[in-house]
């Protein structure tokens, strides 16, 4: 693993505790950071990390706190508070 994929994991957990503590501010830098660091060295970002992060808005989304979760025709449809859907299937 590169060090840029380590880091990008690290700013992953960082993000993710900042989100549980409700420093939304800091997560949204750490998510911010993390997505540079991926463009800088061409890599795509990890699945989870892009699964609980909103395009728009670059929010560390925690379902039931700043996002919401509905499941439609075999769809995962994650709503941002910004307004954002994201939908991904499942099986």
């Amino acid at each position: 693993m590169t060090v840029a994929a380590e880091r990008i994991e690290r700013l992953h957990e960082l993000a993710h505790e900042a989100a549980r503590e409700a420093d939304d501010a800091r997560a949204r830098r750490y998510v911010r950071r993390a997505q540079r660091v991926a463009e800088r060295n061409r890599l795509d970002l990890p699945r989870p990390f892009v699964r609980f992060t909103c395009d728009r808005c670059d929010a560390y989304l925690r379902p039931g706190r700043n996002a919401r979760v509905r499941l439609q025709n075999g769809h995962v449809v994650l709503t941002c508070d910004c307004g954002t859907h994201a939908r991904y299937p499942y099986e």
